[in-house]
């Protein structure tokens, strides 16, 4: 054997994180490594489990080892993920690394479908994930994930009550509509929600969360104040539809995050309703609402677009029987949804890697 850890260590360090501009060994994703004459082993310790540049960096660290190390060994590499969170304020959720919100200009434009199906597509991936229904008076996370009989238990935690989400598909959620019959409307002054909303916070058992979603409600009001007040937010996913009212009301909806003393990084737009693709006809793309509407805003606003979710017929029937769409394998929805999440925990990763530099 003609080489040692330091020269393995090298090789690798000739691959860089594509989103962080850094090599691999500097930012200590490389862990745990053995070797032998026939083989090198190691973890490839990512910043999300959902990172869409794995294979890429997998493939990189592969290609390094046979160019200097030997072209003939064996190389087994165990993706694993620590993901990252650069919050300094513990207080509150101390246990959550990453919060986002997710947010409208408008109601009707699936902002719960997208946070429904992003919440799911990230736990798909190994994350770890909580979604709290924000939206008290119109709570549609229960019907969504078919739950709208489930009551959250409690426990006794220092002789305080806390509340235990309800969990399901690996996703623990929390709604005002676990707590009301599903026929009960919410008639209440705006202090009522805010104490309700502090409840949800700071009085239930979220434990070890790598990202915890938010589901806004739509506009810019009380809820979306109290949130910003009492969550410390890592950024926000702005919901749109291509046609132009929704923009507009998009646009109103970004600049109060960008607003003092709020200011809340938006890490991009999702575009809901894209395109709508006939099953008889899967090439062509009809774009029912207008074409690239999320996409010039996205220009216009100098952020990411995110995603673009298509008009499918499984989103409304996942939404209405409690079984969300993304779980549809090889689907044009799975795909996009999966997008998301990547692209979501993506820019998440690059926020927290600038911030804490």
């Amino acid at each position: 054997m003609n080489f040692t850890k330091d020269d393995i260590l090298k090789a690798l360090s000739t691959v860089q994180e594509p989103d962080l501009h850094k090599d691999l060994v500097t930012l200590n994703m490389i862990q745990d490594l053995q070797f032998d004459e026939k083989l090198i082993s190691f973890k490839l310790v990512l910043t999300t489990p959902a990172c869409p540049l794995k294979e890429k960096m997998e493939k990189d660290c592969i290609q390094a080892i046979h160019e200097f190390i030997s072209k003939d060994i064996s190389v087994k590499i165990e993706m694993t993920a620590n993901v990252s969170s650069n919050r300094s304020d513990k207080l509150v959720l101390p246990n959550v690394k990453n919060i986002i919100a997710i947010a409208s200009g408008k109601g009707g434009v699936g902002k719960s479908s997208v946070a429904s199906n992003l919440a799911l597509a990230l736990a798909m991936q190994g994350a770890k994930v909580g979604l709290l229904d924000a939206d008290i008076y119109g709570p549609s996370i229960p019907m969504m994930f078919g739950e709208m009989n489930a009551q959250p238990e409690m426990k006794n935690v220092d002789g305080k009550s806390l509340m235990l989400p309800i969990e399901k598909y690996g996703v623990k959620l929390l709604s005002i509509g676990f707590l009301i019959k599903p026929e009960q409307a919410v008639v209440w002054r705006g202090p009522m929600v805010s104490s309700a909303l502090r409840q949800f916070i700071n009085d239930c058992d979220w434990g070890e969360l790598d990202y915890l979603i938010l589901d806004l409600p739509p506009g810019t009001g009380d809820i979306h104040l109290t949130m910003l007040q009492i969550v410390p937010l890592t950024g926000v996913v702005m919901v749109t539809t291509p046609q132009a009212i929704a923009l507009a009301d998009a646009y109103k909806a970004a600049t109060m995050f960008s607003m003092t003393p709020i200011k809340v990084p938006i890490l991009g737009i999702v575009e809901n309703m894209a395109y709508f693709v006939a099953d008889e006809l899967p090439g062509k793309k009809y774009f029912i609402f207008g074409e690239n509407g999320g996409q010039r805003m996205a220009d216009e606003l100098k952020l990411k677009l995110l995603g673009q979710i298509p008009i499918y017929m499984s989103i409304r029937e996942g939404g209405d029987n409690g079984t969300p769409a993304v779980f549809e394998k090889n689907t044009p929805v799975q795909k996009a949804f999966f997008e998301l999440a990547e692209n979501v925990a993506q820019s998440v990763s690059i926020l927290n890697a600038i911030q804490k530099n």
